[in-house]
């Protein structure tokens, strides 16, 4: 450490350098983390904060935007709900619509219709829930779009209203798109196209997008043997994730920037620190001419790096973390969480140390018979 230490001091211009490349590289990879946070919180977060534990979709639908594109029937929800590791199992109607605000405002919603009084329908923070035809309880977040208890809500095309009677308490949106939770009778009469005062044949009240399904104590039900009995195509909620609109195409662009980013990590430690080995090559050969052992300047090496990265990535998640509570409230997909910041900064401070042992391995290298100018 004495070797590290006393580098680290005499060339604390060009280690500082280092460490503010590595530090923004950390800063940038708090923002990404959270960006990506924020898109898939955005993207799905009406499913991922749901009780429902799968879905079950009509027989061959595929997998994007699969809950817009399938329709599946009461007779299948009733042969789920037959089960025996069902414990509930209920029609779930989603479709993403325009509409306006009393004051004219246009709003983007995605419809959820639920059974009134059944699991999947949430609890309001604000007002109540949905009990009747023609209500909805919306997504906190569509405050920010100016709706407040007691508004209605025009469809457009259609002209369906719908009364604003709750609130949830956090955020419920799907493909970026704020929740409007309603009855299923409602949805029915909308997926049909239905305006006010048209009549329906029973056949259009017995259809719905999907069958949200739910265990016993929290046991994910056999989809398999459920899919058979049924006709559907069913999958866990955590997999229903990629029928959402664009979130697959987003989570894997993100994932990408990110993969390049420790990779750009791992390459600028490693260039630096190869450049940095070259420059010192005379000053270790003496150190081995003197008795030091390889593996004590390899060692002494790392921790040179180590000390180097983990200052510079401290702070630099500490400026990313300030940067992103900046960023909060600000309409932007952005949300930081704990998990995946902490698994980019050991990534960096990983990948940088791997890039430094391989630059520094070029000391085992270093013949001491330089050190005595054999090599002029």
């Amino acid at each position: 450490m004495f070797l590290a230490r006393r580098e680290l001091a005499f060339a604390r211009t060009r280690f500082g350098l280092m460490g503010a490349v590595v530090a923004l590289i950390a800063v940038l990879m708090v923002l990404l983390s959270g960006l990506s946070s924020g898109l898939v919180v955005d993207g799905v977060s009406g499913l991922l904060r749901s009780p429902i534990q799968a879905v079950a979709f009509a027989e061959g639908t595929r997998t994007d935007s699969a809950f817009t594109r399938s329709e599946v029937t009461s007779e299948q929800r009733d042969a789920w709900a037959a089960q025996p590791d069902v414990a509930e199992a209920e029609l779930l109607g989603t479709s993403i619509v325009n509409a306006k605000n009393e004051d004219g405002t246009p709003v983007d919603l995605t419809l959820f219709g639920v059974e009134p009084g059944g699991f999947v329908s949430p609890a309001a923070a604000d007002g109540r829930a949905v009990t009747d035809d023609g209500e909805v309880v919306l997504s906190t977040s569509a405050r920010d779009l100016g709706i407040e208890l007691g508004d209605v809500i025009t469809l457009d095309r259609l002209g369906t209203t719908l009364e604003v009677v709750g609130f949830t308490a956090d955020q419920r949106t799907f493909g970026h798109v704020d929740i409007a939770f309603l009855s299923l009778r409602t949805w029915q009469e909308v997926h049909a196209g239905a305006g006010p005062g048209d009549q329906l044949t029973p056949e259009a009240y017995q259809v719905a997008s999907a069958v949200a399904l739910r265990g016993p104590g929290g046991a994910t039900p056999d989809l398999a043997a459920g899919d058979a009995a049924a006709g559907t195509s069913a999958r866990t909620i955590e997999d229903a994730f990629d029928s959402s609109p664009g979130y697959s195409a987003e989570l894997m662009t993100m994932q990408l920037i990110q993969a390049f980013l420790f990779a750009i990590s791992a390459l600028v430690v490693g260039a630096f620190f190869t450049l940095w080995t070259v420059q010192r090559t005379r000053e270790l050969a003496v150190m081995r001419a003197i008795g030091a052992s390889t593996r004590y300047l390899l060692t002494d090496g790392l921790m040179q790096a180590a000390i180097l990265l983990v200052t510079a990535v401290g702070v630099g998640v500490a400026i990313g973390l300030g940067a992103g509570a900046a960023l909060d409230g600000t309409g932007m997909p952005f949300a930081l969480e704990a998990g995946p910041v902490t698994t980019g900064a050991a990534l960096l401070l990983g990948l940088g140390l791997v890039g430094a042992a391989v630059a520094t391995a070029r000391i085992a290298t270093v013949d001491p018979v330089t050190a005595l100018g054999e090599n002029r």
